[in-house]
């Protein structure tokens, strides 16, 4: 990863940061993109700890307000004048209260999908730049085996209903609907995926776009919904011994980040069922679930009007 620009979400804890611990260490230039916090200089100064001698750097981005975001994308704009050659989109929350971002969208969708689409879009020209001059760049989204759980990506959760989206219900057995918000989300990352690949491919762009899951990884994430109250502690308790670690739940994110194999349009991940909770990372087909011309359309028109500005590849 010598010479390469890598531009990652959410580093401070689980996949992010074994991802960006990662690709430091095989010589990467790092950008980590996280809410200002002890947590996020922790997780530098641990990177620069065993990566001394490489270019690693915080950007302060939280992605509940496109505010910060449009303000950490000037910032990555002086920092990377070289070009971008991944953006990682990996920061997400789950489960959390029906309540509204100061932008008025539901906070797991502006967070897990939102801000993400707006970063893509106004960063474009530099993973063009870099794609012209290297041959490829990439877009690396991240997904999860919980876009299995809602039938439909629905308008609804993109437009400004944040706190008035079906309450706080937690029951993951019966469709609670934290986890109806939360499974729109992971939706939402796998058809952006579906719409990037598609748009790319007809321009002819040299632009990969890429998805991945973890599969059940033990990260801070459970810890997060939990004080949140979306998930039970027994209940988590018992998923977590059926868990793999935050190291080999890092496998999908980082495959589609450094693999030359790697392909456009694939999603990677321990298999693509419900029960993919473990195992080794590997390649599999955009689902015909998201990867249908009125989901990508109406995931496309909704987030741009959220952003307030047109995506255009």
């Amino acid at each position: 990863m010598e010479n390469k620009t890598i531009l990652i979400t959410g580093t401070t804890t689980g996949t992010g940061f074994v991802a960006a611990q990662t690709v430091a260490e095989l010589g990467a230039k790092l950008i980590m993109l996280n809410r200002p916090s002890e947590r996020s200089k922790t997780a530098q100064s641990k990177i620069i700890e065993k990566s001394p001698k490489k270019e690693v750097y915080t950007i302060d981005c939280d992605l509940q307000s496109f505010s910060s975001v449009r303000k950490a994308i000037e910032k990555i704009i002086e920092k990377c004048p070289e070009g971008i050659d991944v953006i990682c989109n990996n920061a997400g929350v789950m489960a959390l209260t029906d309540i509204a971002t100061e932008d008025g969208f539901d906070i797991q969708m502006q967070t897990n999908h939102l801000s993400h689409f707006l970063l893509v879009c106004d960063l474009f020209k530099l993973l063009e730049k870099t794609a012209e001059e290297k041959g490829e760049s990439r877009i690396v989204n991240h997904s999860s085996v919980a876009r299995l759980t809602v039938k439909k990506l629905r308008k609804e959760y993109l437009e400004k209903n944040g706190g008035n989206l079906g309450g706080n219900g937690k029951s993951m057995i019966f469709g609670g609907a934290r986890w109806k918000r939360y499974g729109q989300t992971k939706l939402a990352n796998a058809a952006f995926t579906a719409a990037l690949h598609e748009k790319l491919m007809k321009k002819g762009s040299k632009i990969k776009a890429l998805v991945a899951h973890p599969g059940l990884s033990n990260t801070q994430l459970q810890v997060t919904t939990i004080k949140d109250g979306g998930m039970a502690k027994k209940m988590t308790r018992f998923m977590m011994k059926r868990s793999q670690s935050e190291e080999d739940g890092s496998i999908g994110i980082l495959s589609c980040i450094c693999l030359p194999e790697a392909k456009s349009g694939q999603f990677w991940g321990p298999g693509k069922g419900m029960m993919a909770m473990k195992g080794k990372a590997k390649p599999f087909k955009l689902e015909n679930s998201y990867n249908n011309f009125k989901t990508i359309t109406l995931l496309w028109e909704k987030s741009c009007e959220a952003i307030g500005k047109e995506f255009i590849i």
